[in-house]
């Protein structure tokens, strides 16, 4: 009690004349503030703190970094030592909580300075490997963890995969990636929410830079983004659509870039496109007076194409689809059906049920249905609630329908496709399309008859008019360019309207040609062909221009041949060429290769690029344009997982972030569509596979 008391004193005496502080005065202050850490707490093995008791005074917490070393331990006898967490060398415990013995023990601990030298060593050699290109040359460097990197990588990571923000906070989550790295911080899912809008926002700004230099690839690779996922309020009349687009072609400064429009037949989209052009024409923003700005989505004509040449099928189709709905309803009744099929050895090992409402499904349905039509009147004689059997004859029109119906649906699944242009392959498969009616239009079958009617009615009725994109679509395919317009015109419109619908697409060619010649060099009107020639004449120029400037700086009128030459040039290249790059192109033979390749038509013209400037940027705004509304019926595909039963309360705009987000991230790393949601949306969601057990 008495030292304590003296102890309070020396601190009074410090507190009035603090500069006149010794250090052993300063050991003993701090001593008195460890007074009392070994009092009624013990550590362990882990260094943790016991609880104190009820009642019991609450001691002072350890401030001294001696302790990040040092422990106290009890012996057997009860005694309570300081060991050292290095060589585990024992002291005797202060009573007044001094730890100067201990500083000097640390500064000469031979165990530690080991540790810390191990763990300088061990940060010196932490190094990141990158990997290199094919050749296989690994680059090595340096590592050092950047945070911000990480947060910016794991809101790619979740945009692009589409994880919930929760995941962040998955105990086991964070377990790898503190394995992975134990300089991790975890990233909570608040954070990673902020890092995606963050994330959103910054591609967000980038798109719009490129879509101001016009949003053309430099490799010539075809590119799409999703500019926008909003929701618009019903009623969906024409003018409210047609408002909710203008206001997305402002937000992002395109409203003078549309050229074109794909949407599928409702009759509001009709309304709103009619209005959407309407505005364009008063700003004068259409070329070829918009005879290219509404494009139908072929896919969707021809979906309603064939669903008018299967109704004509009647009750086939439902019982076939009902029987199909039947199996997969008990796992008994598939296996009974697996084993009539195993007994007469059929190869194929899955039945499809379609969608009503798509023939392409409805299609395939049918063809899985017609490697099994000898089971199923086999199963119904063990079944007796199985009553969809259909007849021979039935099962005849089943098999000459699916003949019929195969190209459709291989032209279907070509014209789906969205990384790689659809304007231009279209018409060499529509023409075959309209041959095929006319020879079905003559069949011995009554039920293909009607079908073909009924068909060739739909057909007249969407593409009877002049097919403007796709006719120019195909002109520009070096494959195909005029040769094409001649052979198929007379098969889809007659021998009598295919003169005047070929005259309508050259007249039309020639004056999109002519807008972008007059766009090209309005563009290059502040330099002249002559003064660039100027430019590099006078790079180029030797010593001996030098010695001729000397002369003319005398005063002497001097006209050298080079330069009354390069006047004769200048007035050859301000006169009209005699034939445009397009006359060019046209009279050249066509590209010669097998029907099977698939040619990079792009590719093509981004080597042609020199030799036909402006027609080749004409040739790839045309084949930009898409034939189909795929590519937005996979992002409402998208937007079904986004929004699933957990996520139903999320806003408006955490959905557009999200499903935007998503798009452009995967364009980003160069992610491809996975198989469950691939272009070809209109097949994969709309069946259902029925795998049969393994008997």
């Amino acid at each position: 009690m008495e030292q304590l008391n003296e102890v309070v004193d020396q601190e009074l005496d410090i507190e009035e004349n603090p500069d006149e502080m010794t250090e052993d005065e300063l050991e003993i202050i701090e001593e008195h503030d460890n007074e009392g850490e070994g009092v009624g707490e013990q550590k362990g093995d882990g260094g943790n703190e016991e609880p104190a008791m009820p009642f019991e005074k609450k001691q002072r917490k350890k401030k001294s970094t001696v302790w990040d070393d040092m422990k106290i331990v009890k012996l057997d006898n009860g005694i309570e030592k300081v060991q050292c967490n290095h060589c585990k060398e024992l002291f005797a415990k202060s009573t007044t909580g001094a730890t100067s013995q201990h500083k000097r023990h640390l500064k000469a601990c031979l165990q530690k300075k080991m540790a810390m030298g191990e763990q300088n060593r061990m940060k010196q050699q932490v190094l990141s490997f990158t990997e290199g290109p094919s050749d296989g040359i690994t680059s090595i460097t340096n590592f050092s963890y950047d945070h911000a990197k990480v947060r910016e990588l794991a809101s790619h990571m979740v945009l692009a995969h589409e994880y919930a923000f929760s995941m962040m906070d998955h105990v086991v989550f964070n377990t790898f990636m503190k394995v992975v790295s134990p300089f991790y911080k975890k990233i909570t899912r608040q954070n990673v929410k902020e890092d995606c809008i963050s994330t959103y926002q910054l591609e967000k700004r980038k798109l719009k830079s490129v879509l101001k230099r016009h949003f053309v690839d430099s490799d010539w690779v075809l590119q799409k983004r999703v500019l926008n996922f909003c929701n618009v309020p019903p009623p969906h009349t024409g003018v409210i659509i047609a408002d909710a687009l203008s206001k997305c072609f402002i937000d992002w400064g395109i409203e003078n870039k549309i050229s074109s429009i794909t949407v599928d037949n409702a009759s509001y989209n009709d309304a709103c496109v009619r209005r959407l052009r309407e505005d364009f024409s008063l700003r004068k923003r259409l070329s070829i007076a918009g005879k290219i700005f509404h494009v139908r989505c072929c896919a969707h004509i021809l979906n309603l194409l064939v669903q008018d040449g299967l109704n004509q099928l009647g009750d086939v189709i439902d019982t076939v689809r009902e029987g199909i709905k039947y199996l997969s309803n008990s796992e008994g009744r598939l296996n009974q059906f697996a084993k009539i099929a195993k007994q007469l050895q059929l190869p194929s090992r899955k039945l499809i049920l379609g969608c009503p409402t798509r023939w392409n499904s409805t299609y395939l349905m049918l063809a899985s249905a017609l490697d099994f039509k000898d089971v199923f009147p086999r199963y119904e004689d063990i079944d007796p609630g199985f009553h969809y059997v259909p007849s021979d004859y039935e099962w005849l029109q089943v098999e000459e329908v699916c003949r019929f119906l195969g190209i459709f649906h291989e032209i279907t699944n070509m014209i789906s496709g969205s990384d790689y242009p659809t304007s231009n392959i279209f018409l060499v498969e529509l023409y075959r399309i309209k041959e095929l009616l006319n020879e079905k239009a003559l069949d011995i079958s009554d039920q293909i008859r009607a079908m073909t009617l009924s068909m060739s009615a739909k057909f007249d009725k969407y593409w009877g008019e002049t097919n403007v994109v796709l006719s120019l679509g195909a002109i520009v395919d070096p494959r195909y360019k005029m040769v094409l317009i001649y052979h198929a015109f007379p098969i889809i419109y007659g021998d009598e309207e295919a003169a005047v619908k070929i005259d309508e697409i050259k007249q039309l060619l020639y004056e999109l040609y002519n807008e972008y010649v007059d766009t090209h060099f309005s563009s290059h009107a502040g330099e002249p062909p002559r003064q660039s020639v100027k430019r590099k004449h006078k790079e180029v120029s030797s010593s001996s221009a030098q010695s001729q400037g000397n002369v003319k700086k005398l005063g002497l009128p001097i006209l050298t041949g080079k330069e009354k030459f390069q006047m004769h040039v200048s007035e050859i290249d301000k006169a009209p060429p005699e034939k445009s790059d397009l006359d060019i192109y046209l009279e050249e033979s066509r590209y010669a290769c097998d029907a099977s390749a698939n040619l990079d038509v792009l590719g093509w013209w981004k080597g042609e690029r020199c030799r036909f400037p402006i027609l080749s940027r004409m040739a790839s705004d045309l084949l930009y344009i898409p034939v189909t509304t795929v590519a937005s019926e996979s992002t409402f595909s998208a937007g079904g997982r986004v929004i699933d039963d957990r996520r139903a309360s999320m806003s408006v705009e955490t959905v557009q972030m999200l499903l935007c987000g998503s798009n452009w991230i995967r364009n980003l790393h160069g992610i491809k569509t996975k198989s469950r949601d691939q272009s070809n949306v209109a097949e994969s969601s709309t069946y259902h596979e029925v795998e049969l057990p393994q008997n």
